[in-house]
């Protein structure tokens, strides 16, 4: 007979312990997760804009960033910098302090900010808040509707994110509580001992969860359910009452918790009940009041009455207090009992029933951003407030819309999210942007591919073994070992063609480095070659325009699918998969030449360093070489293709300018994305033209584009401009 769920808890909460203690003795090693920073994000949103420049901390953190000679990118995106002589050193682990956007599976977000690394320090003990609102119902469909002009496409999860739902929900319940397990413990480790944790759940799991938290956190660390409205309407349900509400759950990591009371407002009746009588002279409502409580007490004097108080009661204030009362007017007789004259207060403080539509997402509340799940500004304003002191960090491990940071960012508090979804990373990135936040870094887990192949492969797995199975997956059969001693190449023979295959590594990005090592082993190894074919993970941003720069017909690149090992871990190896997966072509962005311009005069090179100059951007084209990789049903491939071959640039999300790149590190310094209306009023289309005000400086400038496009896939340009 197959064990109830309260007979699993146990074992799930254990292997829960170890899969955590796994994690906390990994960040010790060598090997331990980072983050790699994918973009430095400073919001500027609006092509006229020159204020950000002008900005004092965005001005100081531009020349902070532009001082660079050179630059360790490490979990936090700080950077050592080149200081010049009228520059200060700035402690990157205070005063530098930059929140963050993380991309990617939060069980190695959170081992990544546990481990530190040689740079920066560990999270560990250092967050003041955590909310999380993790998926709930296992009925839910992920479907992203995707809108360009005259088109709307219905595009399926991405494959990883299908894999980690499908985790998430493979046996039910049980399987929900062995995925948040050991998250919850990761994030205990994270909090500070004045920390607290708010959990946002429903009736599918809440109990549940319930139970393990009070084994993670401890039962004495409870302090709250709160009951949270999260519907205006209430649809007639057969057999049972509405089903309106969600459930928080909150605990604390000790008994020295940080918490701030907050305060409920009365609405217009209630306070004509609770105040009946109105002040003319102070302009306030009140009300004569109790003037006892239960207890036993003496009798005092009211003016010249001597009143004892009733049986079981005392009264409320000392002798010395009644008489200064009395005097003042606010203590009286009324009928034969004495009364407290008490004035119209702010509100009542607030209990753990949060009822009203300021606690609920409606088409009045102007705050959607078209997130299934999204959760109203003003249920994180009361968590954020109550139990987040100022210039805090908040974190939030589901980051969904994006509420929580953007509350945090309104409130001055810092903060750190991350989701395993683009489209809900995308809608945050822009949401900030909207916010005109401060400066923070878009970032990816290091070595996800890496932690994948040792979830499948086992602890010890070489790099060749896994490019072993991506060349058997292509097709290829491996070369002698002589002539591989990588493991990393194989060969195909298609009707007397030669062709070599070179699988990349996980753990580096696919460049110029590697395609050049290609092209010579495709010319030389026994030989010669027809035609060389790398596969890779993981690329440089700029790959599209190093193969234009190639110009070699007998180079292909191809992208090795990013959940070949969820896929493979799912199916039991690659004998099953053969025959199933697909490596596609990249995607490329053009751009037309940029034009730099002087906007004051400058008469020596200290004038021109103290000038700016004008840099105007024009996308020309973007390419989506790969429709078919995207998880979409023919009918909307084809309304895809058809976009794609009227109007390609349509297809773009987001783009970003650095106007001064190191080649290391991103600096995204200007921005357009779908739906900011400020620039051309289209929702649907980005701008084309960006014009960027920015410091003069003497020589060359390398300029760098960022393209996102609206399923997530990125591309880059960098371009050298010379001097004006």
């Amino acid at each position: 007979m197959a064990k109830s769920l309260l007979e699993q808890l146990p074992e799930i909460v254990s292997n829960g312990r170890k899969e955590a203690e796994r994690i906390l003795e990994s960040i010790e090693s060598r090997h331990r997760i980072s983050l790699q920073t994918r973009e430095w994000v400073l919001p500027s949103k609006d092509t006229a804009a020159t204020d950000w420049i002008t900005a004092n901390a965005r001005q100081d953190n531009l020349r902070q960033q532009n001082a660079l000679s050179s630059v360790q990118s490490g979990l936090f995106g700080q950077v050592q910098p080149s200081l010049g002589d009228d520059d200060k050193a700035v402690n990157t682990q205070t005063d530098a302090w930059t929140n963050r956007l993380i991309y990617g599976d939060n069980l190695l977000a959170m081992a990544a900010l546990l481990a530190g690394d040689e740079t920066t320090p560990s999270m560990r003990g250092k967050v003041d808040l955590i909310y999380i609102d993790p998926p709930f119902d296992s009925k839910a469909d992920y479907r992203t509707k995707v809108t360009l002009p005259g088109v709307e496409l219905e595009q399926k999860p991405t494959v990883i994110e299908q894999f980690a739902y499908s985790d998430t929900w493979s046996d039910g319940t049980a399987s929900y509580l062995a995925m948040i397990t050991p998250r919850l413990i990761l994030m205990r480790e994270l909090l500070s001992e004045s920390g607290s944790i708010y959990v946002h759940l429903d009736w599918h799991v809440g109990h549940y969860v319930k139970i393990v938290m009070d084994e993670v956190f401890g039962k004495s660390n409870f302090l709250n359910t709160i009951a949270r409205q999260k519907t205006l309407s209430r649809k007639f349900q057969s057999g049972a009452f509405g089903n309106i509400h969600d459930t928080i759950f909150i605990y604390s990591k000790s008994d020295g918790f940080y918490f701030q009371k907050q305060i409920d407002e009365r609405d217009e009746d209630a306070k004509l009940s609770r105040f009946p009588e109105y002040d003319q002279e102070k302009e306030l409502r009140y009300v004569w009041d109790n003037f006892t409580q239960a207890g036993q007490g003496e009798p005092r004097q009211f003016g010249d009455v001597i009143i004892a108080p009733p049986t079981g009661k005392h009264w409320i204030w000392s002798q010395d207090r009644i008489n200064e009362g009395w005097k003042e007017g606010i203590v009286k007789i009324r009928g034969k009992m004495p009364r407290l004259k008490r004035y119209e207060t702010e509100g009542i403080a607030a209990g753990d029933i949060w009822v009203g539509k300021q606690w609920v997402i409606h088409a009045q509340s102007g705050e959607a951003v078209d997130y299934d799940t999204q959760k109203p500004e003003s249920v994180l304003e009361r968590v954020i407030r109550a139990s987040c002191p100022e210039n805090g960090l908040v974190a939030d491990f589901n980051g969904g819309s994006g509420t929580t940071v953007a509350v945090a960012e309104k409130l001055g508090r810092r903060w750190i999210t991350t989701d395993l979804g683009k489209p809900a990373c995308m809608i945050m990135r822009k949401r900030l942007i909207d916010l005109n936040a401060q400066p923070f870094l878009y970032q990816a887990i290091g070595d996800y591919q890496v932690e994948a192949a040792k979830s499948s492969l086992g602890r010890n797995f070489r790099m060749g073994d896994l490019s072993q199975i991506v060349l058997s997956l292509y097709g290829a059969l491996p070369l002698s070992p002589e002539d591989n001693p990588q493991r990393n190449l194989g060969q195909v023979n298609n009707g007397g063609n030669k062709t070599l295959v070179l699988a990349d590594s996980p753990n580096k990005l696919t460049g110029t480095a590697t395609l050049k090592k290609a092209i010579a082993q495709r010319d030389s190894l026994m030989g010669g070659w027809d035609k060389v074919v790398v596969l890779g993970w993981n690329f440089e941003p700029s790959i599209g325009e190093t193969i234009t720069a190639l110009n070699d017909s007998r180079l292909e690149v191809l992208v090795i699918p990013p959940d070949l090992m969820d896929r493979l871990k799912k199916k039991g190896g690659a004998e099953k998969l053969r025959g199933q997966v697909r490596f596609s072509s990249l995607q490329y962005l053009t751009i037309y030449p940029i034009t730099r311009k002087t906007l004051t005069p400058a008469l020596s090179q200290e004038e021109r360093e103290q000038s700016q100059e004008t840099l105007t951007i024009t996308l020309k084209n973007y390419v989506l070489l790969s429709p078919e990789a995207i998880n979409l049903d023919e009918a909307n491939r084809e309304k895809l293709q058809a976009v794609i071959n009227q109007e390609p640039l349509a297809l773009i999300e987001y783009w970003a300018v650095d106007p001064h790149y190191d080649g290391i590190v991103f600096r995204s310094v200007w921005q357009d994305y779908r739906g900011n209306v400020e620039n051309d009023g289209d929702p649907l289309r980005v701008v084309t033209k960006a014009v960027v005000n920015v410091p003069a400086i003497a020589g060359v400038r390398k300029v760098c584009v960022r393209v996102v496009d609206v399923f997530g896939f990125e591309a880059e340009v960098v371009v050298t401009v010379e001097a004006v």
